[in-house]
């Protein structure tokens, strides 16, 4: 099963993928090239010296038939035209926020709307002021049945927290559709 972690640069996919991996992470990590820094905006994130080229791969074996495949997706908008191979197949996605660059990650969710991909969201403590969940829901203008969660990247439990958030949505989502595809079949005279 194939999910997805998508953000805005510099918001903690890479760290996310390794922090929840059980393998080691295949990541495209090179470091940031003077060229690069002109294109990139390195605002909120000027000691950030690597950056994801292409995407970030880890995996989560849950049991002997089922297995999760983490995609990590490059956060600028020059690699953004990689997020719609990316979301192909893909069960789910996360999209990780900072909440110093919120705007961020409006293309992300526009992105995965698009798409039709059902999608949580983590906001990603980097150790700084908190904004309440309710600001940032309003700033992100989420639907209220998408979850919004709070995160650290950089812990292996935090990840593990927000997967289990994604796999309860999609559950509760195909329970959802169930039920809607029974009463669409259910006879008129059988209720």
């Amino acid at each position: 099963m194939k999910i997805v972690v998508i953000g805005g640069f510099g918001v903690g996919k890479t760290t996310f993928v390794r922090s929840v991996s059980e393998i080691r992470p295949l990541d495209t990590e090179a470091t940031m090239t003077a060229q690069g820094k002109a294109v990139d905006d390195l605002t909120g994130v000027t000691g950030k010296t690597t950056t994801t080229v292409a995407f970030d791969f880890g995996r989560i074996t849950i049991d002997t038939q089922h297995v999760l495949y983490l995609f990590g997706a490059p956060g600028q908008e020059r690699f953004w035209f990689l997020w719609d191979r990316l979301f192909t197949g893909a069960i789910g996605a996360i999209v990780l926020v900072d909440q110093r660059r919120i705007a961020d990650s409006w293309y992300a969710i526009d992105r995965l709307e698009h798409q039709g991909v059902p999608f949580v969201v983590a906001s990603n403590n980097f150790g700084g002021s908190h904004h309440h969940p309710d600001k940032i829901r309003d700033a992100l203008d989420l639907d209220p049945h998408i979850a919004l969660i709070d995160c650290d990247a950089r812990s292996r439990e935090s990840c593990k927290g927000v997967l289990i958030t994604l796999v309860e949505h999609l559950v509760n989502l195909a329970a959802a559709a169930d039920g809607r595809h029974r009463m669409l079949s259910t006879p008129e005279g059988a209720l």
